[in-house]
């Protein structure tokens, strides 16, 4: 479904992605783990358009997207759940969830999809008059999830959706993205997390300085001696 082919990329002078190459199938859950700075949502943002790729190619269901416009990309099918949830906080739940829709152009199903999304989110149905900025972090990041969803993506891209959320609300923030993904959502996600994103992933990269350094299927990853003093913080000693 996507394919990063030798991407290059990075901020003014600076080169952050050096050639890195990266596929997810349709179906599946694919995450990228990596140090703070390594390029994981640089990543995600040249996938989207937002930072223009180098040199290399970005494929999407087989067609180039390489340095497509960020409106095109998105309406390809490909929706990016930021870092920091990037929420309209004066705005009421319920109108940050139709904001997810804004190039759909079935209105009339619109109605439908946000009782679906009430549906995975209760919290959000009973909160949906209320500013978002008022809602708890947890609450704010399945919000930015249902947002995401609203746009009917084939392909979602998710930066740190654990960032700063309690341990209880990362493992209800992770069962739902394997809910999404089960319901037909592919899925790639950048994480810190490292242990909760490989837990749930079909396979995973490793990222170090802009560089691809390992891949494997999620579970061998969690087994692998390198990720797991790195970054699961264990040792065999």
């Amino acid at each position: 479904m996507l394919e990063l082919v030798y991407v290059v990329s990075g901020y003014g002078r600076m080169t952050i992605l050096k050639g890195i190459c990266i596929k997810v199938e349709k179906g599946e859950i694919v995450t990228l783990i990596g140090a703070n700075g390594a390029g994981k949502s640089t990543t995600l943002n040249t996938i989207c358009g937002i930072i223009p790729a180098r040199s290399g190619k970005i494929y999407f269901e087989e067609s180039d997207i390489t340095n497509l416009p960020t409106k095109e990309i998105v309406f390809r099918g490909i929706t990016q759940i930021p870092e920091g949830r990037r929420l309209f906080p004066e705005m009421s739940v319920k109108e940050n969830i139709e904001m997810g829709a804004y190039l759909r152009n079935d209105k009339e199903k619109i109605n439908t999809d946000i009782n679906k999304i009430y549906d995975i989110f209760p919290v959000l149905k009973e909160r949906e008059k209320l500013p978002a900025g008022s809602l708890s972090g947890g609450e704010q990041q399945m919000l930015a999830i249902a947002r995401g969803l609203m746009a009917k993506p084939k392909l979602l891209l998710m930066d740190e959706p654990s960032l700063g959320l309690a341990p209880i609300i990362v493992e209800q923030i992770f069962k739902i993205i394997k809910e999404i993904n089960k319901a037909g959502t592919t899925i790639f996600i950048v994480e810190q997390n490292a242990y909760k994103a490989l837990s749930i992933a079909h396979r995973g990269y490793v990222i170090a300085t802009g560089e691809i350094v390992l891949s494997d299927t999620g579970q061998n990853l969690l087994k692998n001696e390198l990720v797991r003093k790195t970054y699961l913080g264990e040792s065999d000693n």
